[in-house]
């Protein structure tokens, strides 16, 4: 991968993308990519948000989470002859 530097920023584009770096909670050099990539279409812009899950988000209990969790147990392990 390149490494980019920027040099002479003004104040107001610093502030601004360190304000989309907090919103984000990414850090400045993956916003800085996320921007670029947006500006030269080099990825699906999305600006459209869904709510119609919102209602499920934070519906378990804790023992139906870790239920689940254990369900998937067997599903989540990696096979090692798979991948040799």
């Amino acid at each position: 991968m390149k490494a980019v530097t920027l040099r002479n920023l003004s104040p107001e584009l610093e502030r601004a993308l360190t304000r989309r770096s907090r919103e984000l909670g990414a850090s400045l050099n993956r916003t800085v990519t996320q921007l670029l990539e947006q500006a030269l279409h080099l990825q699906m812009q999305t600006s459209e948000v869904h709510h119609d899950l919102d209602a499920l988000f934070g519906c378990w209990t804790r023992k139906e989470a870790h239920a689940f969790d254990r369900a998937l147990a067997d599903q989540r392990r990696v096979d090692p002859e798979l991948w040799t």
